[in-house]
C-alpha cells in the first residue's frame, strides 16, 4: 500500500549529515498538495551495522527510499532490501556522478561528506555568519561598511532570517529597522563598498504577520503596530527612503525566504559583475 490515508512513508538514507536529500525530498514532497511525507532521515550511515538498523526500520514502516550512500556494499545491500520487499529507492547522487564522470573522463574520489571539508569555503561562511550575528536588528552601524550586503526594512519584511541564510552562503550580510520619527545611521547614507536592499511588503501582509507575532508573545495591546494607517504610512516611508538613496528595493510580500534570498544573490552578483576593478 504506498500510502495510509494522506501520509506516506519517506526514508532517507545518507553517510553524511543528509542536508542535500532532506533539500531535494522536500522539494519534490512540496509539489504534491494532497499527501505529506513521514521522514525517516538516517545520517552517517557508514557500516553494515548501522544499514542494520536502517533496514528494520524501512520493513517497519514500508515507503520511498532516496539514498545518497557512496559505499558500493552498503548501496547493493540497501538496493537488494528495496527490490525484496517491492519498494522503490533511488541514489539521489548516483546517476549525477555517472554524468559527471562521462563527461570528465576521471573516476569519483568516493570521499564521504566531501562537500562538508574544513576548506576556505567553509570559513568564509562561518566569518559572514559571525559578521551577520553581531550586526543584526541594526547592532555595530560602525561596521556596516564592511558588509557585503545590507538589508533594511520595517518591522516583519524577513530582515533577520534572510541576513542567515545569505550568510550561510558565505555572504556578510547587515540588516537595518527602518522606523518612522527616528533617524537611520548616518553610515547608511555614506556607503560605498555593500549592495543595500530595502525589502518590502504590502500593509496587508505586514498587518498579518505582525498579529501573529503579537499573539505570539502573548501581546494584545500594542494597537499601533497593527494600525492600518500606521502600517501604511511605515510602508511609505521606507519607500521614500529607498528612493531618496537609490537603495534597490524587493517586495517579500509573497516570497519565502530562499525566494528573497535568491532574488538578493543575483541582485549581488549582477552588480559585482558590472563593477569596474580598481
Amino acid at each position: 500500500m504506498p500510502t495510509t490515508g494522506n501520509y506516506f512513508h519517506l526514508h532517507l538514507v545518507s553517510d553524511s549529515t543528509g542536508e542535500t536529500l532532506i533539500t531535494v525530498a522536500r522539494a519534490v514532497a512540496a509539489q504534491y498538495a494532497n499527501v505529506t511525507p513521514v521522514e525517516h532521515v538516517y545520517p552517517l550511515v557508514r557500516s553494515q551495522k548501522q544499514l542494520d538498523r536502517v533496514l528494520d526500520e524501512i520493513e517497519e514502516a514500508p515507503g520511498i527510499v532516496l539514498f545518497t550512500l557512496l559505499e558500493k556494499d552498503l548501496v547493493a545491500r540497501l538496493e537488494a532490501k528495496c527490490r525484496e520487499m517491492n519498494i522503490p529507492s533511488l541514489s539521489i547522487i548516483g546517476p549525477v556522478m555517472q554524468l559527471f564522470q562521462a563527461y570528465l573522463g576521471a573516476a569519483t574520489t568516493g570521499r564521504v561528506g566531501a562537500q562538508h571539508v574544513l576548506n576556505a569555503e567553509y570559513f568564509k561562511r562561518i566569518d559572514a555568519l559571525n559578521y551577520t550575528m553581531m550586526h543584526d536588528d541594526g547592532q555595530h552601524v560602525e561596521g556596516l561598511e564592511e558588509a557585503e550586503v545590507i538589508l533594511v526594512g520595517v518591522s516583519r519584511t524577513s530582515k533577520t532570517p534572510t541576513s542567515i541564510y545569505l550568510a550561510n552562503r558565505g555572504i556578510r550580510t547587515a540588516n537595518v529597522p527602518l522606523v518612522p520619527g527616528i533617524p537611520i545611521p548616518h553610515q547608511l547614507e555614506t556607503l560605498k563598498k555593500p549592495l543595500v536592499v530595502s525589502l518590502h511588503a504590502t500593509p496587508e501582509r505586514l498587518i498579518q504577520v505582525r498579529q501573529n507575532r503579537l499573539l505570539s508573545m502573548g501581546d494584545r495591546d500594542n494597537d499601533t503596530y497593527i494600525d492600518r494607517q500606521s502600517v501604511t504610512d511605515e510602508v511609505a516611508f521606507a519607500r521614500k527612503l529607498s528612493a531618496r538613496f537609490n537603495w534597490a528595493q524587493l517586495d517579500v510580500t509573497r516570497r519565502s525566504i530562499e525566494e528573497t534570498a535568491a532574488a538578493i544573490l543575483k541582485l549581488f552578483t549582477d552588480r559585482q559583475r558590472q563593477r569596474i576593478p580598481e
